[in-house]
């Protein structure tokens, strides 16, 4: 889911692709599955990339790119109840239709049942790295920081959407 920029995001282009072939060899894939790996690395440069780059972007415009402990927070906090809750929906939605193939019913089944999870541990995680990216990086290189950081919470999203498939095959 990320998943990807943002603050639950989706790793953009090459970290899709570096999370998806870690997740696929700890998952015990014999050979990497590159029809999955080129969805994932499509999703990163049509999806996470952009969304990425533009939110911190409006971020930096709307808070005028102020670094006080007060505006990183309502920074964090903005982030956290609406791109990470999005972001985190959308991958599991692309990951379930697109990438595995499963009709829609089976998706939302899966979204239904696990979304809540997979939501719960993105706002453990993320607004640790949303506070360190907002106070201490220059806006050239969050992008770059949040996808460094994204490609690990890819390979989680990636586990735990492959764990979910199975219990669910």
């Amino acid at each position: 889911m990320g998943a990807v920029h943002a603050a639950a995001p989706t790793p953009p282009l090459e970290n899709q692709g570096i999370s998806d072939t870690v997740s696929q060899k700890l998952s015990g894939f014999r050979t990497i599955q590159f029809r999955r790996l080129l969805l994932k690395v499509v999703f990163g440069f049509a999806y996470g990339g952009p969304f990425g780059h533009f939110l911190h972007k409006l971020m930096d415009m709307i808070f005028k790119g102020k670094k006080d402990s007060k505006t990183v927070a309502k920074k964090v906090l903005l982030e956290q109840l609406t791109s990470s809750p999005w972001n985190n929906l959308f991958f599991l939605i692309y990951y379930g239709l697109i990438v595995e193939g499963r009709p829609w019913p089976q998706v939302k089944y899966k979204i239904k049942k696990d979304y809540l999870s997979v939501q719960l541990t993105s706002w453990m995680f993320w607004p640790i790295v949303g506070w360190v990216n907002h106070q201490y990086m220059p806006l050239q290189l969050r992008v770059i920081f949040h996808s460094f950081v994204a490609c690990c919470w890819g390979v989680f999203l990636n586990l735990r959407a492959r764990s979910l498939a199975l219990t669910k095959g």
